[in-house]
């Protein structure tokens, strides 16, 4: 939250949350990635910043249970809070290796774009929120 604070210094109007993949790595229960997202999310709106929150989807090697509740914290967030919504940031690109730099978990050049092109849609709508040209 120390980042998130730092972050809010410079008054944004705006912001887009995408955070869980560093969770599944380390197997980090949904409900305790569901707390500390809704605390950002909190923060957030107690600094009338608007909101735009990207998925993650759990790996299916996880276990069915695991992946599935994991993969609802999302949405769940999303409709309690009533913000903007991608369901998943990495959609088009997760597990294709044209698209991830060697490691196969990060985007590369090709993989941002894709992204970016494809986000686009909320980010203006998530802009158009503020009120702000």
């Amino acid at each position: 939250m120390a980042r998130l604070e730092w972050s809010l210094a410079a008054k944004p109007d705006a912001a887009i949350i995408v955070l869980g993949g560093n969770d599944l790595l380390r197997g980090l229960e949904p409900a305790a990635s569901y707390r500390n997202l809704e605390g950002i999310i909190d923060q957030l709106a107690a600094n009338d910043v608007e909101v735009l929150l990207a998925g993650m989807q759990a790996p299916r090697n996880l276990g069915a249970d695991y992946a599935n509740e994991f993969d609802a914290i999302y949405d769940r967030l999303a409709k309690r809070h009533k913000i903007l919504f991608y369901p998943f940031f990495l959609d088009g690109v997760a597990l294709q290796p044209a698209m991830n730099q060697p490691d196969g978990m990060h985007p590369n050049e090709q993989g941002v774009a894709h992204i970016a092109t494809k986000i686009l849609p909320l980010v203006k709508t998530l802009l158009s929120k503020t009120g702000k040209p």
